[in-house]
């Protein structure tokens, strides 16, 4: 028989210590790792903001006759913990089709990621990784082209009766439809 004046055996007294302890150790290891674990992985989980409307150029800058002019996409590019401000990520032509109305094409090419140039003497895009060639409006003009589908046209706005707006994007290559890049 027990006696109740007698005190607890030291054996369930160790082990009420060293389970305290070790809850009390692990809730001080727990919270800080998860803690630093959430900052640090915190830019992996970000999803990339949809490509937003920015300002490329004037109307005024883009010949009245429709020659397409080459412009640098400027913007905030941030790769995983690094961030880049306003540093180039993409280039596209921009060309007048009326008055008001510009019409928007990526400069990299369909098929294999290539950047296309606007030859002037024959008033056509060309890549020159596989010898593409693409209409003025970005259509494929040579039908030996290797190309699944002609130049990747952009949602382009003119607002403020002058100023010309392109929503950026990328698209995959080697697809005959336009894949957006993630």
């Amino acid at each position: 028989m027990v006696n109740p004046k007698d005190p607890p055996s030291p054996e369930r007294r160790d082990f009420i210590k060293k389970t305290c302890a070790v809850c009390l150790g692990a809730a001080g290891v727990i919270i800080p790792v998860g803690a630093g674990l959430t900052v640090l992985l915190d830019p992996l989980r970000r999803k990339a903001a949809a490509g937003e409307k920015m300002m490329v150029t004037t109307l005024e800058a883009l010949p009245e006759d429709g020659t397409p002019q080459k412009f640098a996409i400027m913007a905030d590019r941030v790769d995983a913990w690094t961030k880049f401000p306003n540093a180039p990520v993409g280039a596209i032509y921009l060309r007048r089709t009326g008055e008001k109305s510009v019409e928007a094409l990526n400069v990299v090419c369909p098929h294999a990621g290539c950047f296309v140039d606007f030859r002037s003497d024959q008033r056509d895009f060309y890549c020159p990784c596989h010898n593409s060639s693409f209409a003025i409006d970005g259509n494929i003009a040579d039908p030996k082209s290797p190309s699944p589908r002609g130049l990747d046209a952009l949602e382009v706005e003119v607002r403020n009766e002058s100023e010309v707006w392109v929503r950026f994007q990328n698209f995959q290559t080697g697809h005959s439809e336009k894949v957006p890049v993630a």
